[in-house]
């Protein structure tokens, strides 16, 4: 969740299935990393247990970066609302991930040991992904 928004609630926007990721497409810090291959939002709350899956596994070893940030806004109205009323209370952050965005980098660990710890990450995500390393 972000310590500070310019504005609290944002559109919807739309989720369609067209344009792909155009920054974070490469490895920047580690050696390994999950590349996503759909359109989803990812929320605060998805990162996060895939993140803790990473480092569950990795117990002391090795090291993890977070590429995605949670800061779009969703908004929800109560059940039993009436229709008018304007628009509901912000619920929940998500990240907007696209297609070949690298959602988690890795390093210090052997490549048999990051492929198994992103796998089991890659079960916490809405999206389909996919492991790459450096060449």
């Amino acid at each position: 969740m972000p310590k500070r928004v310019k504005f609290r609630k944002w559109h919807k926007g739309r989720k369609r299935g067209k344009g792909k990721a155009s920054a974070s497409l490469e490895l920047n810090f580690g050696s390994y990393g999950l590349k996503s291959q759909e359109h989803a939002w990812v929320t605060a709350r998805q990162i996060e247990a895939a993140r803790r899956c990473l480092t569950h596994f990795l117990k002391k070893g090795g090291r993890v970066w977070i590429r995605i940030f949670p800061d779009k806004p969703v908004t929800k109205k109560g059940a039993e609302v009436p229709m008018g009323g304007g628009k509901g209370t912000p619920e929940f952050f998500v990240a907007i991930v696209k297609p070949g965005t690298v959602m988690f980098e890795m390093e210090g660990v052997s490549l048999e040991k990051a492929e198994e710890a992103m796998r089991l990450a890659s079960y916490k995500l809405p999206v389909k992904t996919k492991f790459i390393a450096k060449k």
